[in-house]
């Protein structure tokens, strides 16, 4: 069974050929509307359940076009429209599910949620979202990377702000892809001592510090994100503790001369990044963006490769 819960599970080699295999895709579709079915369309009739506990814009329009591009289907699963919603448990609806398709996807608020359906479920799950991580959303990135840079190993990746599930992705990839990463977060959003564990523990070149401006010097890419994630009910404490690593034009200077700009979006322009930064010339996010479709079909064809 292949589930793809994080990251850290996924080995190198492995990891390595999602991201070829959504590159390859990427290039096999130029010139077909974005409905038609890809000219092999890999997973026909395969049915893909997608849960969602939170909001979400490219979580469910990129697994929805990308298994209908590889021939299947997908149902949407509002978490207030099913029993989950009601009390059942969590077990018995991996149980249910796993009868009616033949993957789940789910955007889920607790880490644990998504390891407990995956324990139960006959079918792979994947992580849409959780409080720990975002997975799918770092392929996309990692691939975004990959086209402008054409490798990743040797690159500094630098990240502002606070070191949240999406930074615990980036500490995740960074000893299986060879790039160097600074976190600078303020005191009380540093990433999860597990994900700074993991990364000591598996030779990644990963660095901690409170100086924003040290995290970007001579950095290959700026990566930020919104200072009040979904959930968030200390937002004001937030905006303030968080103000001083908004990513902003001088702050982006420090980089280097041909240095990206990366956000997983929505992004709050004035709050964690300057206009100018985020629709500027160095900027990737709608690339970045992009490429949730092509990187979810690779994770869909992973772990379906083999059920």
């Amino acid at each position: 069974m292949r589930h793809f819960l994080d990251i850290a599970d996924i080995s190198a080699p492995d990891l390595k050929a999602i991201l070829a295999d959504a590159h390859a895709m990427k290039a096999a579709r130029k010139g077909l509307p974005k409905g038609a079915p890809d000219p092999d369309a890999a997973l026909p009739g395969r049915a893909l359940a997608m849960i969602f506990e939170k909001s979400s814009t490219r979580t469910r329009v990129s697994f929805e076009m990308a298994i209908r591009q590889l021939g299947g289907s997908s149902l949407v699963l509002n978490v207030a429209d099913m029993q989950l919603g009601r009390g059942e448990s969590i077990a018995d609806t991996a149980r249910v599910l796993s009868r009616f398709v033949d993957a789940v996807m789910i955007r889920a608020n607790k880490h644990e949620d998504v390891r407990e359906l995956a324990a139960f479920a006959s079918v792979p799950v994947i992580n849409g979202l959780t409080d720990r991580s975002h997975p799918c959303q770092i392929v996309a990135d990692l691939m975004t990377l990959e086209e402008h840079f054409g490798k990743l190993a040797d690159l500094k990746l630098a990240w502002v702000g606070d070191g949240n599930n999406v930074a615990a992705s980036f500490i995740h990839a960074a000893p299986k892809l060879g790039f160097a990463l600074h976190l600078a977060c303020p005191q009380g959003y540093s990433p999860h001592e597990d994900d700074v564990g993991y990364a000591g523990n598996s030779g990644g070149k990963v660095e901690l510090s409170n100086d924003p401006q040290a995290a970007v010097e001579g950095a290959d890419v700026v990566i930020a994100d919104t200072f009040v994630s979904m959930g968030d009910k200390d937002a004001q404490k937030r905006l303030m503790d968080l103000a001083p690593y908004a990513v902003t034009a001088e702050l982006m200077a420090r980089a280097n001369a041909k240095a990206v700009f990366l956000h997983c979006l929505p992004a709050h322009r004035g709050e964690e990044v300057e206009a100018a930064v985020i629709d500027g010339s160095q900027s990737l996010v709608f690339d970045e963006a992009e490429n949730r479709l092509h990187a979810q079909k690779a994770i869909l064809k992973w772990c379906l490769a083999d059920a």
